[in-house]
């Protein structure tokens, strides 16, 4: 078990192998957290082994369902309860089913279109991750696969970046690193695939802002269209101040700020960078969790299920009723486009 000098890690679920330390010092993270926190942690936890559950009850998770329900036991109870009940059932079961089978051998051809992907990592050691929306095209996309197997590929790449790509990262940083760097490039973006997108969006949203709380490190929006500042000063008067301050709404003038996050070398080239991995960025998967020095075999890759729950990497934060945070107002951002 990775030591944490200023949290208490519980051995019968905290089996980590990587730092448990976040950076920067911020209350309710790990090894920063207070007294109460420490105590809604156990309240949580044994509420919910009382009701019979067993997977995911570690440290980490368990605080990652409280921040983004503000700390609100029941709130947070309630969260992890639905989020359970969904992994059983979405494609055939998370866990027992989809991460273990889950084949996507179209994804060259649905990456025409809509490519996204993980590269490599920003300054702080994050994950990077990609999506290129002015890419689109549903009615081509539906030619070579459905939503449904879209919106699968989604859920086992949140499943793979908790793990084995964020425990990667978190051994190279020597810190833990619980979220990702992403960038969501609208370059060719107009009305027309805005709202022929919009459907497919909502529902990864959903599945995002409902069971996978608490991945948005930073969101950088480049290329927006004329306009889109405008619109989304209004929208996030309805988001947290917190995820306000990690989302950065860019035009075409992005390069020098997105190149003070992500370092040239692990930025594409056609995003400003200077990568150009082999047969491509999209398809190359590049970043620490492909390095023998510091990945290591993912836990469901050996058939157990106490993985840690993962998120979304794509933008949180609609403040929603009390004792809610870091919800997701994707479809608002759509709206704006």
């Amino acid at each position: 078990m990775a030591p944490n000098p200023t949290m208490e890690l519980d051995p019968k679920y905290d089996n980590y192998d990587f730092p448990t330390t976040s950076p920067g010092g911020a209350s309710g993270h790990p090894g920063h957290t207070t007294k109460e926190q420490d105590a809604a942690v156990h309240q949580l936890r044994m509420t919910l082994e009382q009701e019979g559950f067993k997977d995911r009850l570690d440290t980490l998770t368990m605080l990652r369902f409280l921040r983004a329900r503000k700390f609100d036991v029941q709130l947070a109870k309630k969260m992890f309860e639905d989020s359970e009940k969904w992994r059983k059932d979405f494609g055939g079961g998370v866990d027992s089913h989809l991460i273990q089978t889950f084949e996507y051998k179209e994804k060259p051809q649905v990456f025409a279109y809509y490519p996204q992907y993980y590269h490599k990592t920003d300054k702080e050691g994050r994950p990077v991750y990609i999506e290129q929306m002015g890419k689109i095209d549903l009615e081509a996309l539906r030619k070579i696969t459905t939503d449904e197997r879209m919106l699968e590929n989604l859920v086992v790449e949140y499943e793979k970046m908790a793990d084995p790509r964020l425990p990667a990262c978190s051994r190279k940083a020597g810190a833990l690193l619980e979220t990702c760097c992403t960038i969501m490039d609208f370059k060719g973006v107009g009305i027309s695939k805005a709202s022929q997108v919009y459907g497919y969006v909502q529902r990864a949203s959903a599945i995002s802002q409902n069971y996978y709380p608490e991945r948005l490190g930073k969101l950088y929006l480049i290329n927006t269209p004329w306009g889109f500042s405008g619109v989304f000063a209004v929208v996030k008067r309805f988001l947290d101040p917190v995820t306000v301050s990690k989302i950065h709404v860019l035009g075409s003038s992005y390069k020098s700020e997105l190149l003070g996050q992500v370092p040239k070398e692990n930025l594409p080239k056609e995003l400003g960078g200077e990568c150009e991995c082999k047969g491509g960025c999209q398809m190359s998967d590049e970043g620490p969790w492909q390095d023998p020095q510091w990945v290591k075999p993912a836990k469901w890759q050996q058939n157990n299920n106490n993985i840690p729950a993962t998120e979304s990497h794509i933008v949180e934060g609609l403040a929603s009723g009390a004792g809610h945070t870091e919800q997701q107002p994707i479809e608002q951002i759509a709206h704006a486009v």
